[in-house]
């Protein structure tokens, strides 16, 4: 059973940082491209940053380039989000989500995306 789990959310003030890591079990994480997802109250879930499978490469939404750096640990099955210079609107639910290899689509489009966690909570107080 696949299994994600995501942690390190918490309240935070405006221009301080956090780190999201999200522990994967159940499958072979180096076949899988990761990504992180975020999802405020009364939005939809939008795009915050992917990282593929071999080569670690990296995409982002516009909205965090230059201050969320996506990580991976294939070692430890885990991949991380360090987050910096947070603003109020960054305050979110954020889920990390798995990628089967060879999945063709955009890295922001969710249904690229077999798994995903329970979320982790996120505010950033002004």
């Amino acid at each position: 059973q696949v299994q994600l789990v995501e942690s390190g959310g918490g309240l935070v003030q405006a221009g301080g940082s956090l780190r999201l890591s999200c522990a994967a079990s159940g499958l072979f994480f180096s076949w899988y491209a990761m990504g992180w997802f975020r999802q405020a109250p009364g939005k939809e879930r939008e795009f915050v940053a992917h990282i593929s499978s071999s080569y670690g490469d990296t995409n982002y939404a516009d909205s965090v380039k230059g201050r969320f750096t996506i990580s991976r640990d294939n070692a430890k099955s885990s991949v991380s989000l360090q987050m910096n210079n947070l603003s109020t609107d960054d305050t979110a639910v954020y889920y990390c989500a798995a990628s089967p290899t060879g999945r063709w689509g955009p890295p922001d489009q969710t249904t690229r995306y077999d798994y995903w966690g329970q979320g982790t909570q996120v505010t950033v107080a002004s």
